[in-house]
């Protein structure tokens, strides 16, 4: 996509999800409806009145739709962006979680079932600061497995 356009639609899309969020905004859509509602015996309650409402709504929730799903994904990276670096810098923190959104859906569910196997852990030893890692679990599973 042209770089010039994107950085276009980037900041529109963010000066906009910011506007709508605003609670002027919901005062706007409501008085849009109350002139439309007051407008209602003038057109006679027609179909052209009630097309309106039903067209303008539905361009601007078609719209909306995109501009908030791209400030969404700018956020959303960003997010992830921070934590991939909250788990580089940290000397105890496991790597493989670094891009963990790239994951297919299986090896997530995987993965989350060894963090249950470590919060059964800190249940077991009754003391909230104890701190386990998954590759604390599989080195103690591993141990095990050789002790049998």
């Amino acid at each position: 996509m042209n770089l010039k356009l994107s950085l276009f639609f980037n900041n529109f899309s963010s000066k906009v999800t910011r506007a709508t969020g605003h609670p002027l905004a919901s005062v706007f859509a409501f008085c849009i409806i109350l002139v439309w509602v007051i407008l209602g015996p003038v057109f006679h309650f027609s179909d052209t009145w009630q097309l309106v409402i039903n067209t303008g709504t539905t361009i601007i929730t078609f719209m909306m739709v995109f501009i908030i799903q791209q400030s969404q994904n700018k956020d959303t990276m960003a997010i992830q962006l921070k934590l991939n670096e909250l788990i580089a810098c940290t000397q105890t923190a496991s790597n493989r979680l670094i891009e963990i959104e790239e994951l297919t859906p299986e090896e997530l569910n995987q993965l989350k079932l060894f963090y249950v196997k470590i919060a059964a852990l800190s249940k077991v030893e009754n003391d909230i600061h104890t701190s386990h890692s998954i590759d604390e679990a599989k080195a103690s599973h591993l141990r095990k497995m050789k002790g049998s």
